[in-house]
């Protein structure tokens, strides 16, 4: 029987296809599989804690960097730039309106740590403008209208900065 060159072909492909399923049945075998629940627990709680680690870092990333809260809730240096070392710690309003605004703030209120408010008040003023009183919250506050998902992610965020550390 003359060699052929598609016989060639055809036997270098079926190697490489049959290498690569045995490639990936090792694969599947070595992976460690738990053998207690107490394994099976503790991979839920690395995956719990991953989980957490991602909505804190989308709250960091929506209150530093798209709602810049630091900017009215963080007091500032000698510079006028907002003081990192008390971060969120609430602040004196620094700038004022041109015309008299009825109930214009004097301060900020901390959110580092504990935000003034249950979880509940705090996700639905940042996804309804609806602050505990029922009326939308005094300027300057912006009116935010985010998802639920992220107002939870910047409530994360804002119970992670440990206070302590000041």
């Amino acid at each position: 029987m003359p060699f052929r060159f598609t016989n060639i072909a055809t036997t270098v492909l079926s190697l490489i296809a049959t290498s690569l399923g045995v490639t990936f049945l090792l694969f599947l075998i070595s992976r460690p599989h738990p053998t207690s629940a107490q394994e099976a627990g503790r991979s839920h709680e690395v995956a719990k804690t991953n989980d957490k680690a991602k909505l804190v870092a989308r709250g960091k990333y929506i209150v530093e960097g798209v709602a810049g809260c630091g900017y009215c809730h963080t007091p500032r240096d000698r510079d006028g730039n907002p003081d990192r070392s008390k971060w969120l710690a609430g602040a004196p309003v620094f700038y004022e309106p041109a015309r008299p605004v009825p109930g214009w703030p004097n301060s900020a209120p901390r959110l580092a740590g504990l935000p003034p408010g249950t979880d509940a008040e705090i996700i639905r003023l940042l996804t309804t403008s609806v602050a505990r009183s029922g009326q939308p919250p005094r300027w300057p506050m912006p009116r935010f209208y985010m998802t639920r998902t992220d107002a939870e992610a910047v409530v994360a965020y804002l119970k992670s900065i440990d206070l302590s550390q000041r």
